[in-house]
């Protein structure tokens, strides 16, 4: 794990504004949106507490972006959270999110795209039944697995645009503009059609629950932790900072204009759903509790449109899904760089290809994704990433303070609308949701802590090394007596 020579080429600062504004929302736009609402509201049992949990985690994830831009703009280089858990703590937190990053959260996101989109493309193919499926016990928990033609799909998506990426940034980066325009158009569209011409929608199936409501403070924290990972990936543009143009005043612009968008499309496509349908369809959708159902967009859809519209509209949600995963791909191999540039992780995935892109990290990351693809279901995959990812996205925003107590000179140039409230009830609403989620799902939050857990004896054996390199160094260089 040494660290990688300064001469060697450098990342191409090839984003622009357009571009990084694409990665902010298409990143984020993928298959939550089209599928959360259901688990949601088997949690809460009512349309309008379901609608509260996905404002309540819009506002949540705006305020993470809020703070993360005064970040990203002072410390524009890839790595994202990384860089800033290192300049605020150090060498030990910062790599313990790197590991978490690469062996949980960006495998896993990349991973659950890739179901995700095998998911929806049933709605245009039949697969028929999975080759092989059974149930076992982990931790107490019973846990489905199955392995079929939605899982070899999701393994190509992964390795086709995983090769995609390698051929430079500006090509990921174009291509995730088109991807993401395609994808809003098309949302926009669908709900538009649900809400103005759907015949079995209902105002009074927002306001009344068909099947009994069980609201209160543990499962409305279950289901924003189920609305944030549809957010997640407001986070991921500051990893790629390093190759955005002008990143003092983009990356700001990027991640605050790009939560409004996403914020305004989520919120319309939710009304659109509990307008179209009875709580009870929409909590029997595609779920772990109902894996073979249709998802909840595609049956809000199917009002207006009929089976065949349908079909059209899960070639929609499949190009949502590609959006996120390209996005996804592409900023997340950053973290795994930036460690191994500054000696923290294993020195090939600090290499660029010709393209100046760090195809090493992103081909390690790929075939890691492509195992979790096949390894549990949606909800399993998005309850590990979710958990753990906001351990540390509690501590990054934290990291404002202490990075304006112990490095006041460093220009800003961009600071956080709202400070200190803002990231402070980011901060209080993140700690209750990590605690809630301990309590209500101790084995998802057991697995994601036991993963950033495994990460400790790794960073030991990492600084022996590096001191062991440093000695052997010092040695070779002394003088000749």
């Amino acid at each position: 794990m040494a660290s990688v020579p300064t001469d060697e080429p450098q990342l191409r600062r090839g984003l622009t504004l357009t571009d990084a504004l694409a990665l902010t929302v298409g990143t984020i736009i993928g298959t939550g949106v089209f599928l959360k609402t259901a688990v949601m509201g088997q949690a809460l049992g009512s349309p309008l507490a379901v609608l509260a949990a996905w404002v309540a985690a819009g506002l949540l994830s705006l305020a993470g972006a809020l703070t993360y831009a005064e970040l990203g703009a002072m410390l524009p280089r890839a790595g994202g959270e990384y860089v800033f858990l290192r300049a605020a703590y150090g060498d030990w937190l910062a790599f313990l999110y790197g590991w978490m990053r690469f062996a949980v959260a960006a495998a896993g996101s990349i991973a659950i795209y890739g179901v995700g989109l095998a998911i929806f493309l049933g709605g245009v193919v039949d697969y028929g039944r999975p080759w092989y499926v059974t149930t076992f016990r982990l931790f107490g928990a019973d846990i489905a697995w199955q392995f079929g033609p939605r899982q070899l799909i999701a393994i190509g998506a992964i390795t086709l645009f995983s090769l995609l990426n390698s051929l430079g940034v500006v090509v990921g980066g174009r291509l995730q503009s088109v991807l993401t325009a395609v994808k809003v158009g098309a949302i926009v569209a669908i709900v538009g059609g649900i809400l103005l011409g759907s015949p079995t929608g209902n105002w009074s199936n927002v306001w009344v629950s068909d099947v009994p409501a069980t609201v209160n403070v543990t499962t409305f924290g279950a289901a924003m932790l189920a609305a944030l990972w549809a957010f997640d990936g407001w986070n991921n543009l500051p990893m790629a900072a390093g190759e955005v143009q002008h990143p003092e005043r983009n990356i700001p612009r990027a991640l605050i204009f790009g939560m409004l968008i996403v914020l305004t499309v989520y919120g319309l496509a939710n009304l659109a759903y509990c307008y179209a349908l009875p709580m009870s369809a929409i909590a029997t959708a595609n779920s772990t509790a109902y894996p073979e159902a249709p998802p909840v967009a595609t049956r809000a859809a199917q009002t207006f449109f009929g089976d065949g519209g349908a079909r059209l509209v899960s070639v929609a949600f499949v190009l949502s899904s590609l959006g996120a995963l390209n996005g996804s791909i592409l900023t997340n191999a950053r973290v795994p760089y930036a460690m191994a540039r500054d000696g923290l992780f294993f020195a090939r995935f600090g290499q660029l290809n010709r393209a100046a892109v760090p195809a090493w990290a992103m081909l390690a990351q790929g075939l890691w994704a492509c195992v979790l693809a096949v390894s549990g279901t949606f909800d399993q995959l998005t309850d590990y990433v979710v958990f753990a990812s906001w351990v540390f996205y509690g501590l990054a925003t934290a990291g404002v303070f202490v990075l304006r107590r112990t490095q006041p000179q460093v220009a800003r140039p961009y600071r956080t609308l709202g400070y200190p409230v803002v990231p402070l009830v980011f901060l209080g609403v993140a700690g209750w949701l990590i605690v809630n989620t301990l309590v209500t799902n101790p084995v998802s939050s057991g697995i994601g802590l036991g993963i950033i857990a495994l990460g400790l004896p790794l960073y030991g054996f990492n600084r022996r090394q590096m001191r062991q390199r440093t000695t052997e160094q010092h040695v070779n260089n002394a003088p000749v007596q």
